[in-house]
């Protein structure tokens, strides 16, 4: 049966809604990057770049880096945005916009995040690199999916209570990246851990300014949570959701994220701008290896 018109919306050119884009505009690597002015940081790398549009936040760069085909798009903040970006470019490889009927045979994409974030751990210090292993959602986006088949309840479990987890707020899931794509990028520089994904930037990540928290011991307890060896490394809003889509829709995804802040010791990188353009160019380089 064909997808419906208020489901898969479309643009009058036959391009997908949000993302103003159509299946050949589109490489099958894709880089994430939340800021839009970061596309070009990315971009200006490439050998070549044949396509270029955006619409509201999404900004996309489609090119050529040492002969790999790549495509870099930015995908705004938070779990919501990257619901619509994942669906979106998934549909452009595994759906016929014409017919609107899923393809019988599945595109697996290759997804990238390449982002910013602050560290909860003392000994991960600002201007590293953080390839994240599992995420950790805490913002519930997820949960209006059928999840079963990518958690890991003996995880999620000890996390609940270790952290005194309150019943009201959503209940944590944790999704583990693209094993393929974690060989490829990790090296001796890249620190590794779980990615705690908030839903918000102040209150969600223990930030205090006029508003009190429900729960103020919050990030003092994820410091310390431990899981046979496994901890909470950093804290951003992307990342859990794209592990947990790229999961369900068989898409291999891998976030990397720059540390600009240490949350542990309150610590800020003197120039965030550098770690990022070293963490691109490295990523870049891992990519075409």
């Amino acid at each position: 049966m064909p997808i419906k018109e208020s489901e898969l919306i479309l643009n009058p050119d036959g391009s997908v809604y949000h993302l103003n884009l159509k299946p050949e505009h589109v490489a099958k690597t894709i880089i994430f990057v939340g800021d839009q002015d970061r596309v070009e940081k990315v971009s200006k790398h490439f050998d070549t770049i044949e396509f270029e549009t955006q619409k509201r936040e999404f900004k996309t760069h489609t090119g050529t880096y040492k002969g790999k085909r790549l495509t870099v798009i930015s995908t705004g903040i938070g779990p919501d945005n990257i619901d619509i970006v994942l669906n979106e470019l998934d549909a452009l490889f595994n759906i016929d916009l014409k017919t609107r009927q899923v393809k019988t045979e599945l595109t697996s994409l290759e997804i990238i995040r390449i982002g910013t974030s602050g560290s909860l751990q003392a000994d991960i210090p600002v201007d590293s690199f953080v390839l994240s292993t599992y995420g950790l959602d805490l913002n519930g986006m997820l949960h209006f999916y059928q999840i079963e088949s990518i958690c890991h309840p003996d995880i999620e479990a000890a996390f609940m209570k270790h952290t005194n987890w309150h019943p009201d707020k959503a209940k944590p899931i944790v999704i583990k990246n693209s094993g393929l794509l974690q060989k490829k990028l990790e090296s001796e520089v890249t620190f590794k851990g779980l990615t705690a994904t908030a839903g918000g930037f102040y209150g969600p990540q223990g930030r205090v300014l006029r508003l009190a928290l429900q729960d103020k011991t919050l990030n003092h307890k994820m410091d310390h949570f431990n899981f046979n060896g496994l901890n909470i490394a950093n804290f951003e809003m992307e990342t859990s959701a794209i592990y947990g889509l790229a999961k369900l829709l068989g898409h291999h995804a891998v976030s990397l994220n720059a540390v600009i802040a240490n949350r542990a010791n309150g610590t800020f990188s003197k120039n965030p701008s550098q770690v990022v353009a070293n963490l691109i160019t490295y990523t870049l380089n891992k990519l075409t290896e």
